[in-house]
């Protein structure tokens, strides 16, 4: 049934990797995640288009091959196009988008959904591309070849934009290609190689991309350049953002400051809003920066068309643990976050292979990691330069960032070997020709996703700063003569319900010799992890030596010794401090015994790998 105010549901398909999503974003005015490789959207989705009283709703599908699915993704799609998909209403019209670098495979998309007998027009996409290269594409020949209207556009640039726009409230008028049932696939793949070859013209070998290719997809030089990348990236997550991260919390320290005053023992709305609120949301709105510079340098790499290669490369690693290139999309989406990593695992067709993506893929490093990673390297590894090149604390994390994958790659390993032992599957990727980064797009992803991190990390933050206040501040202890505002806030501290209940748990961790507040802390980061840095700006903020001084890494170097420092680390590295990932690891396998197995198997490797590492660390220093 139609919704009163929606005229036409019209279902936007196309092959992975076709722009499908950029086109989708500009006709909807959404802001959903793009990407040049598949695996970005796993799942219908709805978004409206307006225009004189008129509304039509556009449906975005995950990207199909053909109507015979290979892949959970793809059968979500393949059911809301023959209208078996319950979330959404039958499908009017079909919205094709056909990249005009891959015609072949579009064409032949083209005649099976010819099958459905829908009205149907084509979003002729990369025609900008097909000029760079020097050819020329007869879109008019297209449009007489298959029987139905075609509208060249680029998506990033607006370009047809207005006139796809208004052909959407035309649906009466669009045409419904003629199909032969009798057709065979051969036949079909014929058909779709003779109608590109005739409308594809001078056409000329992108001799520039094939010499680029061989570098970065050689057996040697490809990982070369591969290791080069991301080296650089993990060096400008300090080197660039270190002033405007020492301005933030400069800000914050001053803000602090100015609210607490002189008085030694502030209001208590006061007292809340600077050691609560401001405390606890602060220490983590000061890695904003680097957040920020990750993702755009993520997006950036998708934008030119090096991720896909990159896919293709790891494949050859991934085979040995007995994963395949597909694995490496979710697990890299998981380094922003384990949810849509998880999510995209929809696009390996072997149950087998998506079970073992699915339970490591917590373990690839995510962005909430990242704000503890680097507070604790700030302040316990000195910011030297190797080699005049790269600083130890790049090195560092870089450290971190491979020792997870790496362990991940174990787990998946024994899992394939033991639980979920099967053959492989062969892995296909399309290659995106080189583009340069519409700069633009990037700043405006990047600060998405940064948005998104902080709106998802925000409500936590708050309430559990506000939980954190509670705790800390009662029960209230009289100010005694003689008292300075440090020994009152230090004592108060130390008799408040926190430090009791962290006293209570810190024999647990004795191996790691943590403290009350660092236990209390681990403690809070199994809502978000990032709850850590909010937890640290609160407890030693308000229990620093130097009154004058609220620097967490200061209080951080005051408090802490280099082995419990390094064994936070080792801790974080694996355990999963996720409801959320939790959440939808049970949905996504059907079973909560999935998602208990991932949170006691990665809590037993952080726990053992934290007192390992404390011990060793403890044993170089003394």
């Amino acid at each position: 049934m139609h919704s009163p105010s929606v005229s036409a549901y019209i279902g936007l398909i196309g092959v992975p990797n076709s722009g499908k999503t950029t086109l989708f974003n500009a006709l909807t005015g959404h802001r959903r995640k793009v990407a040049n490789y598949p695996g970005v959207t796993v799942e219908p989705s709805r978004g409206l288009v307006s225009e004189r009283g008129l509304t039509v709703a556009l449906i975005d599908l995950p990207g199909i091959y053909s109507l015979a699915p290979k892949s959970a993704d793809e059968e979500l799609a393949v059911q809301a196009l023959h209208g078996r998909f319950l979330r959404i209403p039958p499908l009017d019209a079909i919205l094709l988008v056909l990249d005009a670098t891959n015609l072949e495979k579009g064409l032949f998309l083209f005649s099976q959904l010819a099958m459905l007998g829908k009205p149907m027009l084509i979003a002729l996409t990369m025609i900008d591309e097909i000029k760079r290269r020097g050819s020329v594409l007869d879109d008019i020949e297209l449009e007489a070849a298959v029987g139905v209207k075609v509208v060249p556009i680029v998506g990033t640039k607006g370009i047809g934009i207005e006139e796809l726009r208004r052909e959407l409230f035309n649906v009466s008028q669009w045409h419904t290609p003629r199909a032969s049932t009798s057709v065979t696939s051969a036949e079909r793949v014929e058909w779709a190689r003779r109608v590109a070859n005739n409308v594809l013209r001078k056409d000329v070998a992108d001799i520039r991309t094939e010499r680029i290719d061989r570098v970065l997809l050689h057996p040697i030089w490809g990982f070369v350049v591969f290791g080069i990348v991301m080296a650089l990236i993990f060096q400008s997550i300090f080197t660039w953002a270190q002033p405007l991260m020492d301005w933030i919390d400069g800000t914050i320290n001053q803000i602090r400051q100015w609210m607490l005053g002189d008085a030694i023992v502030p209001p208590l709305w006061l007292d809340f809003l600077a050691n609560g609120l401001v405390a606890g949301v602060g220490s983590v709105l000061v890695f904003a920066p680097q957040i920020f510079i990750l993702m755009a340098l993520v997006t950036a790499l998708e934008d030119t068309g090096y991720l896909a290669r990159a896919t293709f490369l790891v494949d050859r690693i991934l085979g040995i643990f007995g994963l395949q290139g597909r694995s490496f999309i979710p697990l890299l989406s998981s380094y922003a976050c384990a949810i849509p990593g998880i999510l995209s695992a929809r696009i390996i067709p072997s149950r087998a292979e998506r079970m073992a993506t699915i339970l490591v893929a917590p373990l690839m490093t995510c962005s909430a990691r990242l704000p503890v990673y680097t507070l604790l390297i700030a302040a316990f590894i000195p910011a030297v330069f190797v080699g005049g090149v790269v600083s130890l604390q790049a090195l560092v994390l870089a450290g971190l960032y491979i020792a997870a994958a790496l362990v991940g790659l174990i787990v998946a390993w024994v899992l394939r070997k033991t639980v979920f032992a099967a053959d492989r599957t062969p892995f296909f990727i399309e290659f995106p020709p080189y583009r340069l980064p519409h700069w633009k797009n990037v700043f405006v992803r990047a600060a998405m996703r940064m948005q998104d991190f902080f709106q998802t990390a925000g409500t936590v933050i708050v309430s559990f700063s506000i939980v954190l206040w509670v705790l800390s501040s009662f029960p209230r202890i009289e100010l005694h003569q003689g008292m300075t505002a440090e020994q009152y806030r230090q004592a108060q501290l130390e008799q408040s319900y926190a430090a009791r209940l962290g006293r209570m748990i810190t024999p647990v961790f004795a191996p790691m010799h943590f403290d009350w507040e660092i236990t209390l802390g681990i403690i809070g980061s199994f809502a978000a992890r990032e709850v850590f840095v909010s937890v640290m700006g609160q407890l030693y903020a308000v229990s620093s030596d130097d009154p004058t001084s609220l620097n967490l890494r200061a209080a951080l170097q005051q408090r802490l010794e280099m082995p419990q420092a390094f064994a936070v680390l080792a801790f974080y590295m694996f355990a999963l401090q996720c409801m959320s990932t939790i959440a939808v690891i049970q949905r996504e396998t059907g079973s909560w015994k999935w998602a208990v197995v991932s949170f006691v198997y990665m809590f037993i490797l952080a726990y053992t790998a934290a007192a390992v590492v404390y011990n060793i660390a403890y044993l170089c220093v003394s």
